[in-house]
């Protein structure tokens, strides 16, 4: 039988490889191993592609010599090139991370080499667990910073969306287990949503003779956490955790008949629904550049929840979900035609296998410009630099008051863009001032952040002008503008701040009477709002009488006669912390927190003995909770113990011990709080101590 060029790499590998251990203790061979399935079962790539991976790692490790006479020239340039970017150290990833990038690309004589670096680092991922904490968080934000976004620009989402959640498990692991556990406690709610979502639709569809397939939707819990973080919301607040999507059968390649069946989909639900015509998205009529076509609308159901909606053909839901529309205006990746074109390559060279030599393929571009004073001296901009991002580059006070410049010995405007080798001459005034169409014309950040910087401080003159205005004309109004109030006005007329609304005043684009009008209209709402005010607290009472005889509530049961229920000491709930109910054999009801490190067990093994729970609408009582404190001085217990009788909390037990290998002091804190708010002011309070380096709760 013969052997195929993957065997007798990984032979090779073998013998080389024989020494070497991972930091678990197995074989090293078994990583190749691990990264090869990878390459040849979820990425698909020929065997030219897996040898290289072994002999890669023969080379780099046991300095096996890979030879152009036994292996071909295709499979030594892979080697090659994994051999270089494995030698890339940066010192810190974040300041490095579009260098690293830039390197790795070169280093890609054939495209495929970045897949095959992805894959390799898709398996350490995988393994995290097995290395010493220090490389296991430097490998965690590499992938975050450069892995992470390579995948997506390669259209390779599933390795993206892997990676994306093992780094969110070690980087931030019970918003991790928040995000998973309430997917889990969600998902029958998901299914249920769709199934009442598409009954009122059956008909319709069916006589209309659309043959279709529902298929749902979940966001990744990094993309949840991401959106959660963005928008300062918590999990229930992520509108679009989930979308119910249409893929409608449709033979034949005819685009028209295609568009006409997504918009005949598009009516029946819009009819059926309320739809919020702000998030429509048309990507029908103008599909993306990439390629990418779907029909995207948030509708309202008859319970009130929001739905997002996807409608697409069966040979669109393929072209995305395989990768062939990259995502890059979607998720706001920059596009350059050439940088397309590279990566363009790789897809293909993914798809069609042994279709070219890689010198047939485009060059990676180059990001940066090179530019020269008229003195011969080189400076270095990013590509698309302005004669403003020059300017500033030079010096600040050139760049606030430059008017043009000379380019190769014309004259030119000040957003006029830059190419390499022009040689740039600057020209000034004393008149002239930075402004706000400057944001639009520089790409430095320097210059950027010095244009601001100079808008704010012509800004902070005008506020200065527009609150003594005010001030004095409310004086002589006999009114007053209390801060709930001011608060209103900036909200409805749309200023984001303080010094927004004064500068406004102060530059006459606000006249002062409208802040009049404003403040005699809304005493006089106000005072006409207390009666209904008083209606709508009596009709909330009353409603509260008919909530659901389901609910326990915690700390006060009421309506559950003869059932018991405990804290449970594995994550000792406080109250106002997210709790459900766990039915055991002999205890009653034990209350957890949504975060506890049992929940996902527990919501995943035991669905049926789940029982939802809320708090009540207030505690009288008391929780114990334990907290872990490490300080790097003895002395800092003083202060940890001055800082708990600051706030409604009593200490129960405290102990420390001195870790003398690390130098630290490790205390643990027994602590009785009437909620987690009081508990919150605590932790914020203990972390902003001198000394101490890290408080986290038990």
């Amino acid at each position: 039988m013969e052997t195929t060029l993957t065997e007798k790499a990984r032979a090779c590998a073998l013998d080389a490889l024989k020494d070497f251990t991972r930091y678990d203790g197995t074989p090293f061979i078994g990583h190749p191993d691990a990264v090869v399935r990878i390459v040849s079962e979820e990425i698909g790539l020929p065997d030219e592609c897996t040898a290289a991976v072994y002999l890669h790692e023969a080379s780099r490790m046991a300095g096996f010599m890979v030879e152009p006479s036994v292996w071909g020239d295709t499979i030594c340039t892979l080697v090659d090139g994994l051999n270089n970017i494995s030698t890339i150290k940066p010192k810190d990833t974040r300041l490095e991370a579009e260098n690293y990038k830039k390197l790795i690309i070169q280093y890609s004589a054939d495209p495929r080499v970045t897949v095959l670096k992805l894959a390799d680092r898709l398996e350490i991922m995988r393994s995290l667990k097995i290395f010493p904490k220090a490389d296991r968080e430097r490998k965690q934000l590499e992938t975050l910073m450069l892995y992470i976004p390579l995948a997506h620009q390669l259209g390779l989402y599933n390795m993206k969306r892997e990676m994306e959640d093992i780094y969110l498990s070690y980087a931030e692991p019970e918003k991790y287990r928040l995000i998973t556990n309430k997917l889990k406690a969600t998902e029958k709610d998901r299914e249920k949503l769709m199934a009442e979502f598409i009954e009122p639709l059956k008909s319709k569809l069916d006589a209309a003779g659309i043959k279709y397939k529902l298929k749902i939707r979940t966001k990744a819990a990094y993309s949840i956490w991401a959106k959660m973080e963005k928008q300062k919301v918590p999990f229930e607040g992520v509108y679009d955790v989930f979308a119910i999507r249409f893929i409608i059968d449709c033979d034949g390649e005819d685009h028209k008949l295609e568009k006409d069946l997504c918009w005949q989909v598009y009516s029946f639900v819009t009819e059926e629904y309320e739809p919020d015509t702000r998030r429509l998205r048309d990507w029908i009529s103008n599909p993306k550049p990439n390629g990418y076509e779907s029909l995207h609308i948030t509708v309202k159901n008859r319970e009130g929840a929001y739905l997002e909606v996807q409608i697409r053909t069966k040979r669109m839901d393929d072209i995305a979900e395989n990768g062939f529309a990259s995502h890059w205006s979607y998720k706001g990746i920059r596009r350059e035609e050439t940088m397309a074109a590279w990566l363009g390559s790789v897809r293909y060279a993914l798809e069609h296998p042994g279709s070219g030599s890689s010198e047939d393929l485009p060059q990676p571009p180059s990001k940066e410009i090179f530019v020269f004073t008229p003195s011969g001296e080189l400076r270095i901009l990013a590509a698309g630099s302005s004669v403003l991002d020059f300017a500033f580059g030079i010096h600040t006070n050139i760049g606030a008051h430059c008017v043009g410049a000379k380019v190769n010995g014309k004259a030119v405007s000040i957003r006029e863009k830059l190419q390499t080798g022009d040689v740039v001459e600057i020209l000034t005034s004393k008149n002239q001032r930075p402004n706000q169409d400057w944001l639009g014309w520089v790409v430095s950040s320097k210059a950027r952040s010095k244009v601001k910087q100079a808008l704010a401080t012509q800004e902070q003159s005008r506020a200065a002008d527009g609150r003594e205005l005010l001030e004095r004309r409310l004086r002589n109004w006999k009114l007053e503008l209390p801060d709930d109030m001011l608060t209103e006005f900036r909200k409805k007329y749309g200023y984001a701040t303080l010094t927004n609304f004064y500068a406004a005043i102060g530059e006459e684009s606000l006249d002062v009477n409208t802040v009049k009008d404003f403040i005699l209209s809304e005493a006089q709402r106000r005072a006409e709002s207390i009666e209904a005010a008083e209606a709508a607290q009596a009709a909330a009472k009353a409603s509260r009488s008919f909530e659901s005889k389901d609910d326990i509530l915690v700390l006060n049961a009421r309506d559950v006669k003869g059932i018991d229920y405990k804290m449970a000491r594995c994550c000792n709930p406080v109250f106002g912390d997210d709790v459900f109910g766990f039915v055991t054999r002999t205890d009653g009801i034990k209350i957890h927190r949504i975060t506890c490190p049992n929940a996902s067990r527990l919501l995943e093994m035991f669905p049926y003995r789940i029982q939802k729970v809320r708090w009540a609408d207030s505690s009288s009582g008391n929780f114990q909770v334990t907290l872990k404190v490490i300080a790097d001085e003895e002395s800092a217990s003083a202060r940890i113990l001055e800082v708990i009788g600051q706030f409604k909390a009593s200490i129960r037990s405290f102990a420390v011990n001195e870790n003398r290998r690390s130098g630290t002091w490790e205390m643990s804190l027994k602590i009785s709080v009437p909620s987690n708010l009081e508990l919150d002011k605590v932790v914020s309070q203990l972390r902003a101590a001198r000394h101490v380096v890290k408080v986290s709760r038990i």
